[in-house]
């Protein structure tokens, strides 16, 4: 299940919604504005940015990261991250704040002691979503985040349930958006379902909407990526980073020529050749 691609999905349709999992959020939090970004030299990527607006003084920065898998050098490398976008933009923030988001708190790092002041300062925010309560009393964009960690068995009554709230409480368009968030969960975390199946398991029609084809699209890119990366490392061994960026960046009708070109590559020059004519 791809919950990078959900989350991300669901901080752009609601940037407020980070600031609904923090105790003391900012007064402005309802013209903050979600961002992604890559900090080059070294190259980070951090998996979101909540941006003051930039007509207003210089405000608070808050970082996001979500971690749904263990990492022991979470910490090391969200800190490095921040710190070093902080510098770079220091001119239009006068402070930084982090959130990580984990599903509970048995993925968090094991060794925190380096940490201990950032962590214990007030200027980290942990969130354990399995902490947070019943998802049937939960705000219903926190209920999706929480909806992505539901197991398998549990999960089709509590997006059904939570379908029929969104109709009860909300008009149209934020219920569409919501619905729309609902169902792309569902399709990720059931991929080997049909269109069908999963129309049965939610009691709803779910039409070959533009997010949908987009949903298996980007399915069968990943699987296509996952190929081409095990035939060229069987052949020529582990690739360099910057050949994994360029091929994970081609979209799905060049990753499928490259999977039949590759097999006519004596060596990785011949891969450079190609990436580069491309």
């Amino acid at each position: 299940m791809r919950r990078d691609s959900i989350f991300y999905k669901l901080f752009q349709q609601s940037p407020t919604l980070l600031f609904e999992l923090l105790t003391n959020p900012p007064t402005n939090a309802n013209v903050y504005r979600f961002d992604s970004v890559a900090v080059k030299e070294p190259k980070f990527e951090i998996d979101g940015v909540f941006l003051p607006p930039e007509n207003a003084d210089a405000g608070t920065v808050y970082f996001c990261e979500v971690q749904f898998q263990k990492d022991e050098q979470l910490y090391e490398r969200v800190f490095a991250e921040s710190s070093l976008y902080f510098y770079r933009n220091r001119e239009r923030f006068s402070d930084w704040q982090a959130v990580i988001i984990y599903p509970s708190r048995s993925l968090e790092q094991s060794q925190i002691h380096p940490h201990r002041s950032l962590l214990n300062g007030g200027q980290v925010h942990r969130i354990y979503l399995d902490e947070l309560g019943d998802i049937r009393t939960l705000p219903l964009w926190v209920a999706l985040m929480v909806l992505t960690t539901v197991n398998e068995e549990q999960a089709p009554e509590q997006a059904r349930y939570l379908l029929t709230r969104t109709r009860q409480e909300l008009s149209s368009p934020t219920s569409r958006a919501i619905i729309e968030m609902i169902t792309t969960i569902m399709v990720y975390k059931f991929e080997q379902l049909s269109r069908r199946e999963v129309e049965s398991m939610l009691e709803i029609t779910l039409k070959e909407t533009r997010v949908y084809r987009e949903i298996k699209e980007e399915g069968r890119e990943e699987a296509t990526v996952n190929l081409v990366m095990r035939q060229l490392k069987k052949r020529f061994g582990e690739l360099t980073p910057e050949m994994r960026s360029a091929i994970t960046g081609l979209p799905l009708p060049v990753l499928e020529d490259l999977s039949e070109a590759l097999l006519d590559f004596t060596g990785v020059a011949d891969l450079q050749s190609w990436l580069a004519e491309r």
